[in-house]
């Protein structure tokens, strides 16, 4: 059934008319003018083809025809309250939805969702695998991690430096030659790192693996530096050449409505400072 167009407006300047019996406490509570009250009511009574107020001796009158509907449409606002209402608590709700690569949870991502959640004991996560390329609606995410040179159409800020490193197992450019030459390892993010459009010998699903593979001597890799900080401040692999600036980096990002949500904004402000 087609819904009938609703004056809402108008309604609400007629439920404040009708308590007050004023013009002029309404324009107070509505923060108009009492002309601004009397051209809602007599706009309200031309659409509706009816008399809603008299003036009468003793002041401004309510009419049979007003009164009979007073009381459904003040029902219907307190409904549209309880709607806003709810709508207000699950964007304040304490579950965040969140696709990320797990090579990145594991390395930067997961201690500082820790101590975001340190903070604030009652979040809850809930951790979705993937590149973060996932449709936001069908999956019902709050924020995706992308390793990506933006955030392309969506809003979203940088999760640390775009940076990469090439990194092999202790020893590899002593066996490999000086400067390292020798098999590649290939990732999604860096399918043919040696760049001639080679095929590399060794390939795995992400850079996390890719670092393991390079750890156990199965090649080099060129991976984001976020993730590999930890396995070459230990010694598990080195890094042949420098840190080298990089034009894709991690990327927390989300559709404009997730962003605007509070419990979206203290975690990006979270990020941010970490």
């Amino acid at each position: 059934m087609k819904r009938t167009h609703l004056p809402l407006n108008g309604l609400r300047v007629l439920d404040a008319a009708a308590r007050h019996l004023s013009f002029t406490r309404a324009a107070d509570e509505l923060a108009v003018t009492p002309a601004a009250v009397g051209q809602q009511i007599r706009a309200l009574e031309d659409l509706l083809g009816v008399v809603l107020f008299r003036r009468t001796s003793k002041g401004l009158e309510l009419t049979d025809e007003a009164a009979a509907g007073l009381d459904a449409i003040r029902e219907g606002f307190l409904r549209f309250e309880e709607g806003v209402q709810a709508m207000q608590a699950g964007q304040s709700s304490h579950v965040y939805t969140i696709a990320c690569p797990r090579d990145f949870f594991a390395a930067w991502f997961s201690q500082r969702l820790a101590a975001f959640r340190a903070d604030n004991p009652a979040l809850r996560f809930s951790l979705v695998g993937g590149d973060g390329d996932i449709d936001f609606t069908e999956a019902n995410l709050d924020l995706a991690v992308r390793w990506a040179e933006g955030p392309g159409e969506l809003e979203g800020i940088p999760l640390g430096a775009p940076q990469t490193v090439i990194v092999a197992a202790p020893g590899f450019a002593e066996v490999s030659g000086e400067n390292g030459d020798g098999t590649w390892i290939g990732w999604p993010g860096d399918p043919v790192p040696a760049g001639d459009g080679r095929e590399v010998a060794f390939s795995v699903g992400d850079a996390g693996t890719a670092i393991s593979a390079a750890a156990a001597g199965l090649g080099k890799a060129r991976v984001p530096y976020l993730l590999a900080e930890y396995a070459l401040s230990t010694g598990r692999v080195v890094a042949l050449g420098e840190i080298e600036t990089s034009r894709r980096g991690y990327w927390l990002v989300a559709p404009l409505p997730q962003w605007r949500q509070k419990k979206v904004k203290a975690l990006v402000a979270a990020l941010a400072a970490s």
